[in-house]
């Protein structure tokens, strides 16, 4: 149904003439009816008439709030207003109207571009230790920025070292790439480190993106850096970063197995073989795999490599962070806001950020166990399963745990066991668990820092404060003087523009196209070679899930 609707009353005079008056609450405007189509939002104007003209062929009138069951029926009733009231009545593309109004609430995207330094200016001077980076050509075009908040930097300390980077491509007039660097505080929440903007994902981009990161989390064996195997990123980190170490997602090399051998599951439903922890059950695993699928058990061995997504080979400590899915939730949060201009995109990011750090600060004071309610909840299992287990002390600070299905040799100076699960994760096992209690040690004097209340409550301490509008910006005349110019595109293809992303390597439409032949589907009619005709009344029998 489409309504209509106009801005001003309509009273009517003793001669029965129509006088026009602002509604209450709006400024004069001209006498127009306004009807707006809900399936087109294609706005019609069309003079305010006299009552007299106002009714249809068929007895009806119009009036406010009348409904149209289609754009089709309600253009041709107006017709026959317009033909008995002598006057013409036209209509605007709405994408026009919409693009104005979207300029009105976020400014134009060359605007955003002119004062971009003007921004970043006031968010560090609001923000102490925020730091911004804006690369430009030899003709002040833009080419890159970069933005890490000061209490994000801070915060790092208190979050494990294991950060992923991903990109996800933005919709505005001038395109571009969004660059982000994350990771996990220690209740498995994302804690955005850095953000870029590119225009390309590109080994030059990621370059000068990466080597910003490294300013601000500096470069050591403990960092590790887990992202796809795109090669302009693997030539990146390996340029930039000497000391860290780089991962792979285990998800996206699942998604290239299945492209490049058309096989799905391999890793199986569990992920046995990436979330294994100690070698000899990752071999058993992979023999699984080579006795189904020997090529791709090579090409996981020799292309790929274990040490790039299997956790028990990894040579660094990415504790149970396998994928990049951390990236690809901040990248769904945004996704409304990727055709915004870069200063409304980044304005929506400080935004998002700064609720976090309140929200979390508040469930963070409110803690009253010595873990993060997540971390909480995965150990507290080990101490019941951890009950009647036979331990023995092997010397001051060696346990030997038996009565589980795989013993255990626990160390717990050194925090370590032979099921590896403590070494990895940095959270008690059943063995050190039942340790402990051997040795009467608080179970929780055993846990990773970074898994403590104390952590936690400090990651969040401090406040990510907004610039306010423009007319309330303080800034030097040296800094407005350096203003940013867009940088060049290519020529607007014809067309609506599009707006869904291309699906990634191995990634698959959950909906094929449906013959209308033989009703089957993944090809067209044309396509089709079945020689039964049309089985439309039967399902079909290869519908994809």
């Amino acid at each position: 149904m489409l309504p209509v609707f106009r801005n001003v009353e309509r009273t009517s005079n003793d001669n029965g003439a129509s006088d026009t008056q602002p509604a209450e609450g709006n400024p004069p405007v001209d006498p127009l009816l306004r009807l707006t189509g809900a399936a087109s939002d294609e706005p019609i104007n069309v003079p305010t008439i006299e009552a007299s003209d106002s009714t249809f062929s068929d007895g009806s009138d119009l009036h406010e709030g009348k409904y149209f069951n289609t754009k089709k029926d309600l253009k041709r009733k107006l017709s026959d207003i317009a033909m008995k009231g002598n006057f013409e009545f036209r209509t605007r593309k709405s994408n026009r109207g919409r693009k104005h109004a979207h300029t009105l609430i976020r400014g134009s995207p060359e605007q955003s571009f002119h004062v971009l330094r003007s921004y970043f200016h006031m968010l560090e001077k609001l923000n102490p230790g925020t730091v911004t980076r804006i690369e430009v050509d030899g003709k002040s075009r833009f080419k890159y920025l970069f933005l890490a908040f000061g209490v994000a930097i801070r915060g790092f300390r208190y979050m494990r070292k294991v950060v992923g980077i991903d990109e996800t491509f933005l919709k505005g007039q001038y395109r571009g790439v969004l660059l982000v660097a994350t990771t996990q505080d220690g209740n498995g929440q994302c804690y955005p480190i850095a953000w870029g903007i590119v225009d390309s994902e590109n080994e030059d981009a990621w370059t000068w993106f990466l080597t910003q990161l490294k300013e601000v989390i500096g470069d050591t064996d403990e960092l590790a850096l887990i992202s796809d195997r795109a090669p302009s990123i693997k030539k990146a980190i390996s340029t930039v970063f000497e000391k860290a170490h780089h991962g792979a997602c285990a998800w996206h090399v699942a998604q290239n197995i299945r492209n490049k051998f058309k096989c799905a599951d391999i890793m199986g439903s569990d992920w046995s073989a990436v979330n294994a922890y100690r070698c000899e059950d990752f071999a058993r695993y992979m023999i699984e795999i080579s006795n189904r699928y020997p090529r791709v058990a090579e090409y996981l061995e020799n292309e790929v490599g274990f040490e790039k997504w299997s956790r028990c080979h990894y040579p660094g400590l990415r504790y149970n962070i396998t994928t990049t899915n951390m990236v690809e939730s901040l990248n769904s949060m945004l996704v409304n806001a990727r055709d915004f201009p870069y200063v409304a995109l980044l304005d929506v990011i400080q935004e998002k950020m700064s609720k976090w750090w309140n929200d979390r600060r508040i469930v963070a004071m409110a803690i009253t166990t010595p873990l993060t309610p997540s971390r909480e909840s995965e150990l507290r299992p080990h101490f019941a399963q951890s009950n009647g287990r036979h331990t023995s002390q092997l010397n001051p600070v060696t346990y030997h745990v038996k009565g589980v299905e795989l013993e255990g040799v626990v160390d717990i100076f050194n925090k370590t066991c032979t099921c590896k699960e403590f070494d990895i994760d940095k959270l008690p096992c059943v063995h050190a668990v039942a340790a402990a209690h051997h040795a009467q040690v608080s179970v929780y004097s055993l846990v990773s820092p970074y898994y403590t209340k104390e952590y936690y409550v400090l990651a969040y301490d401090e406040t990510i404060y907004p610039v306010g509008s423009q007319s309330q910006w303080d800034v030097p005349n040296e800094v407005v003087a350096r203003i940013v110019f867009p940088r060049e595109v290519k020529d607007k293809k014809r067309g609506r523009p599009k707006t869904s992303r291309f699906p990634s390597v191995g990634e698959f439409r959950k909906w094929k196209n449906r013959c209308g032949k033989c009703g089957a589907y993944g090809h067209y009619k044309k396509k089709c070679h079945s020689q039964t005709g049309s089985t439309e009344g039967n399902p079909p029998t290869d519908v994809p899930v």
